[in-house]
């Protein structure tokens, strides 16, 4: 498998988190990816920094966005915007290196109603 920097991506990732205004994220640590030759059904997935490594390394939180280009590439712009939603919603109100899970006990989450939410306010704003 091979990665390299998408600055499609890394774009729309940024363009994304000023509209719908996640203003815990700080764009200049999230960096977008595509990948080539994944055998994965994933169509993107979110890579953090833990703190061990934040620490160790003398680093700040940071995320990276990476787009499985075999399954990524062929959806539909706005399946494609879901789907970037939904990994930005993994990244918590704290930034701090830490990813949200999909399902959890009473815990904030990931889910398909967040992501259609975020979509919808989206539309509102004519991104």
């Amino acid at each position: 498998m091979d990665f390299c920097l998408a600055q499609d991506i890394q774009k729309r990732l940024t363009r994304l988190v000023k509209k719908l205004e996640l203003n815990h994220i700080n764009s200049s640590y999230l960096y977008g990816f595509r990948s080539y030759g994944s055998r994965s059904r994933a169509r993107a997935r979110i890579w953090s920094l833990p703190s061990i490594w934040q620490k160790a390394l003398d680093l700040q939180p940071g995320y990276c966005i990476e787009v499985l280009s075999e399954n990524f590439d062929k959806l539909s712009a706005d399946d494609q915007t879901r789907t970037l939603i939904h990994e930005l919603l993994h990244i918590p109100k704290t930034f701090s290196g830490a990813l949200l899970p999909h399902r959890g006990r009473g815990r904030v989450r990931v889910d398909q109603y967040a992501v259609d939410k975020m979509f919808r306010k989206l539309e509102m704003r004519g991104l």
